[in-house]
This record gives structure tokens, C-alpha cells and sequence, in this order.
């Protein structure tokens, strides 16, 4: 009978544990808002100054943290036309220098600029402040601030 209930016990808390794990990968694809219209890249990629590739081979990036497609940089707005694997509290930055892992990330961290949030895991477009100097920075990167996870970066001068 002890057994019996210790399999029990060890049978439905791995499946707790799963399920909450399934529902913290889950959730944001599923809340996740509408990305931005194709014609809205368009004319956000005709503005822009600069571009730069999201690569899935990154050293930082893994199976589930990743992006790929063409960033563009303009001084009002950067965009993905790609994608980013789903994930929570995506945050974007400049960095004066290209980093591809958490270390890096980390490393210069304080010399970066945050550029905003990343709600959107097909394409997306964040507004620029206008008090950010483009020419500062050559890198565009996205980092899971809640996990401290490099998802990926783009060098875009």
C-alpha cells in the first residue's frame, strides 16, 4: 500500500511539474499580441539605415532560444521580418559591440541601451526613443529578462 501511494505521489507530481512547465512556454505564445502587418515592415524597411540577420547558429542560442530574419533599424522604429522562438519578458537592445551569449550579454550589459519590450513572436516593431543615437551601437539583441536567456543578436554597422 506504501509503495502504492509513493508511485502515486512521484506519478502525479511529474506531471504537475510538467504541466507547469508546458503552461510557462505556453503562455506567451498564446497572449502573445498580433505582429505588425506586412505593409507596415515594408514601409518600416524603406526608413531604414541599417540591417542585420537574426541567425539560429549563434553560440548563445539553443533549441528554444533563437531567432532568425532580416532586422531593420531606423531611427523611429527596429523590425523583424523572421521569427523568435516564444518565450516571456523579451526585452530590446543596442549594444555598441555584437555579443551571441549570456556572458557577453552580461559583460557589457551597462553599456547598453534598452530599446523597449517584444511582444510579437512572428515579426515585430519597436518604437526607437528619440533620444537614442543609432551611431552608438552596432548590435541589435533580444534577451529574456525574467530567465536572463540570450534569445539572439544582429549586427547591423
Amino acid at each position: 500500500m506504501l509503495k502504492k501511494i509513493i508511485i502515486l505521489l512521484l506519478s502525479h507530481g511529474v506531471v504537475g511539474a510538467l504541466g507547469f512547465a508546458l503552461g510557462i512556454y505556453l503562455l506567451p505564445i498564446i497572449t502573445a499580441p498580433a505582429g505588425p502587418a506586412a505593409a507596415e515592415l515594408t514601409a518600416l524597411s524603406t526608413q531604414a539605415q541599417f540591417r542585420g540577420e537574426f541567425r539560429r547558429n549563434l553560440a548563445g542560442s539553443d533549441a528554444l532560444h533563437w531567432g532568425e530574419g532580416t532586422v531593420t533599424v531606423s531611427p523611429t522604429a527596429i523590425a523583424l521580418q523572421g521569427k523568435l522562438a516564444p518565450g516571456p519578458d523579451y526585452k530590446l537592445y543596442l549594444s555598441p559591440e555584437f555579443v551571441e551569449t549570456e556572458a557577453q550579454f552580461e559583460a557589457i550589459k551597462p553599456r547598453m541601451r534598452r530599446v523597449g519590450d517584444v511582444k510579437t513572436f512572428d515579426n515585430f516593431a519597436v518604437t526607437v526613443p528619440k533620444d537614442v543615437d543609432l551611431a552608438a551601437y552596432n548590435t541589435v539583441v533580444v534577451w529574456c529578462e525574467t530567465f536572463g536567456q540570450f534569445i539572439s543578436a544582429a549586427k547591423y554597422r
